[in-house]
């Protein structure tokens, strides 16, 4: 066991889409977002407070003073006085419509989002480029689908006729279409989308409106932690990369190549400070957007769902090319350009000759941690039964705990998690498919609860 510890041509848009899009159409061509009269530079940031991936180029970054740090410095070179205006926004469309508008200079979302703001920008003569990654996982766990406690829908074949809530133009919109094509089910003819907003398919699950929800953190790891849904799909089933990145007004990082480094220095110390001090991060994420810090941590954590890395990994750039086709299929973009979208020359800058290593870095922490009541940091264990056996021992003041699934690796909550018994082994498993699969191939093998795993493993 160790511990983490403190100190450490225009396409046609489908009504589902005009509501996303027509932003962009009303913002027109404003003016630049870079205020000022030349000696005074203000810098807006567009940030999604609650899309807790994104927290080294938002949320963290702005509780840090990070950016601030760095314009001071900047300042000090140049002659100018910096100040960043910091616009807080619930998803990726309007920092979209913000950017080509020239009224946002450096915004921050998921990747299927990024894909937009690409063709927007190419489309609207205001061009954007990606210029670094805040937080990735490989296989896609970032997004699941999620029904209510108790549900009688075990497999993506119970989908079929089923109403079910999804953000169209979102990564995990993405996810629900190649989750449902998997299982060969037409995601438009086989199932009732129902295009909603994040918080809105939330009430519409727990209504009984929708059967499901298909969304991107934090919110099935919120729903879940709440006892209000239960994982159903998990994302890292699909084994294709998902991620979010920051974007800048091409015209901005032309006329401001200082700015743009800054930004990128500051989102690097942003990201050291999550990895030494992962517990303390997620306090101050769940202090500024008033998420539970144990949600934060199911994600953000030493060995949470997403690993952050400012660097563009060949991996998610591939990854970012395999999403186009389902943008367009839906209408929502026509073809991107996705080597022209990518701008690495700002974030090698800053790793110097470091980063050709640092590109090819995936490593991870485990994700088997308990987070005790009362602590500044977290335990963790090489495999899940010496989990379970801690938690065993220390029942009356976890606060959390986590594991890894058996298959996909994704991180779950341990008492929210399917669990089996196989021979002499205890197995989480985020959903019950997984863990269906995983009985159906082991004879013997057989689903247990968590109490009777935490007996077991004593």
């Amino acid at each position: 066991m160790r511990h983490t510890t403190l100190k450490r041509t225009r396409p046609a848009i489908p009504l589902a889409a005009a509501a996303l899009l027509l932003p962009l159409a009303l913002a027109g061509c404003g003016g630049a977002a870079e205020a000022g009269d030349g000696k005074h530079v203000t810098v807006t940031v567009g940030y999604q407070s609650k899309t807790i991936n994104t927290v080294t180029a938002g949320t963290l970054l702005r509780s840090l003073g990070y950016f601030e740090r760095e314009l001071r410095a900047q300042g000090k070179r140049d002659g100018r006085t910096y100040k960043v205006a910091w616009q807080d926004y619930a998803t990726g469309a309007p920092i979209t419509a913000q950017m080509v508008a020239g009224k946002v200079d450096i915004g921050s979302m998921g990747d299927f989002p990024l894909l937009i703001n690409a063709a927007r920008g190419k489309q609207l003569h205001a061009p954007t480029r990606l210029v670094s990654v805040t937080g990735y996982n490989l296989r896609g766990a970032l997004n699941t689908i999620v029904t209510k406690p108790g549900s009688a829908l075990r497999s993506l074949s119970d989908l079929r006729g089923k109403k079910v809530s999804s953000s169209v133009g979102s990564a995990s919109d993405g996810t629900l279409v190649r989750a449902l094509q998997r299982a060969g089910i037409d995601p438009e003819q086989g199932v009732h989308k129902l295009n909603q907003q994040p918080a809105v398919g939330a009430s519409a699950l727990q209504s009984g409106s929708a059967d499901a929800l298909s969304q991107f953190v934090a919110w099935p790891g919120l729903l879940a932690f709440q006892g209000k849904a239960q994982a159903f799909y998990d994302g890292g089933a699909l084994g294709l990369p998902t991620f979010h990145g920051v974007t800048v007004r091409d015209a901005f990082a032309g006329q401001r190549p200082g700015v743009v480094k800054a930004f990128l220095a500051a989102q690097r110390e942003a990201t050291r400070y999550v990895q030494r001090h992962p517990v303390d991060a997620a306090e101050r994420v769940a202090r500024a957007t008033g998420l539970p810090a144990e949600v934060v941590y199911l994600y953000n954590g030493a060995g949470g769902i997403a690993t952050f890395d400012p660097t563009l990994k060949p991996q998610l750039i591939a990854a970012l090319k395999k999403d186009v086709p389902v943008l367009r299929a839906a209408r929502l973009t026509g073809p991107v350009d996705v080597d022209s979208f990518v701008n690495d020359r700002f974030v090698k800058a800053g790793y110097g000759s470091g980063y050709a290593t640092a590109v090819r870095s995936t490593a991870h922490p485990s994700a088997d941690e308990v987070w005790l009541r009362g602590e500044d940091r977290t335990h963790s264990f090489a495999d899940p039964a010496a989990l379970l056996r801690f938690v065993a021992a220390h029942r009356a003041s976890v606060r959390a705990a986590y594991v890894a699934d058996a298959t996909t690796g994704s991180r779950w909550f341990a008492e929210k998690a399917v669990w089996v018994h196989d021979g002499g082994r205890l197995l989480p498993f985020v959903t019950r498919a997984t863990a269906d699969a995983w009985t159906h191939k082991h004879p013997g093998a057989r689903t247990i609860g968590y109490p009777a795993a935490l007996e077991q493993a004593r």
